[in-house]
């Protein structure tokens, strides 16, 4: 008879192409998923990888399990979930976060989780988008708070909102108080995240637009560190304005208006689409329902706030 166990290990280690990433999802050893995929072989009676290659590849009966597999423990969990939604709550959830969520609603998604889920754990990291989609592409993930929305159709997302950011400068740089366009601040340091983040290509592309190039733009991993060093005058950044209302109260920092107008960015509970969990969509629509971002057209929020 199948087991369980064996179908679901079968499933992740030719869903994620190696038997070590299979046993990073699953929390197990690389042992572990080898006499697993193995005990399945001596079942059915047929080979399931090529031993030949380094990568799981998988082979022609492996390709015609994988579809019964799949719906299999789609079934399982199904059925487990209508009978007991508290029972299918996993004993461990991972979850990655944007530094934007992190410092606003996140506090109150988990305290939410945790009342309707006492027994879980979850794991968070803050990192990246890309850092983060990486992760859950591995399988080292189960849900991911970020924004920016992942082309492909591996990825299944839900909309968290719109946050309106906008540049920040120290008083001291003296910029004058009208409205600014690209070619006016080309020449201010710029200080952004790394360089693959959404923060640094959205920089890039708004004043790539009007035909612009920064002078200088140095990058670092924290908007806190973002916001630190504008405020010490080394240079203009691009921030959240809710998470920097008390520095600009301050005088510490000042909002920099400019033409354009950058559309507000938009924030996803993304989840891989070969995810056989339901409980993962069901943590996606209550970070939807928690998120206090602002809902609505990007572009008329930040218009909205601009000119307020």
């Amino acid at each position: 008879m199948l087991k369980s166990s064996q179908l679901e290990t079968f499933y992740w280690a030719a869903k994620l192409g190696s038997f070590s990433a299979a046993a990073v999802r699953l929390r197990t050893t690389q042992s572990a998923v080898s006499m697993r995929v193995r005990e399945l072989e001596r079942e059915l009676r047929a080979p399931l990888f090529d031993r030949g290659h380094r990568s799981a590849v998988i082979t022609a009966e492996g390709r015609e399990l994988l579809g019964y597999a799949e719906q299999i423990l789609r079934l399982s969990l199904q059925a487990r979930e209508r009978i007991s939604e508290r029972k299918t709550a996993p004993a461990t959830f991972r979850i990655g976060c944007a530094e934007v969520v992190s410092i606003t609603w996140l506090p109150r998604l988990i305290r939410t989780v945790h009342a309707k889920y006492p027994q879980i754990r979850l794991e968070l990291d803050e990192a990246l988008t890309q850092d983060l989609i990486e992760q859950l592409e591995q399988g080292s993930l189960d849900l991911v708070l970020a924004p920016g929305k992942p082309s492909g159709r591996q990825f299944l997302t839900m909309s968290l909102g719109q946050v309106v950011f906008s540049w920040m400068a120290s008083p001291s740089l003296g910029l004058p108080r009208r409205y600014l366009g690209p070619l006016d601040l080309q020449e201010l340091p710029v200080i952004a995240l790394a360089r693959e983040s959404h923060h640094h290509v959205a920089i890039e592309q708004w004043f790539a637009g009007a035909g612009a190039s920064c002078r200088r733009i140095d990058t670092c991993k924290s908007m806190g560190v973002a916001a630190s060093l504008a405020a010490s005058g080394l240079g203009i950044t691009f921030l959240p304005i809710r998470c920097y209302k008390q520095e600009i109260s301050d005088g510490r920092l000042m909002l920099v208006r400019t033409k354009p107008v950058l559309p507000a960015v938009e924030f996803f509970a993304i989840s891989s689409n070969d995810t056989l969990d339901p409980f993962v969509r069901h943590i996606s629509a209550l970070a939807s329902e928690i998120s206090d971002f602002e809902k609505g057209s990007r572009r008329s929020i930040s218009q909205r706030v601009d000119a307020s």
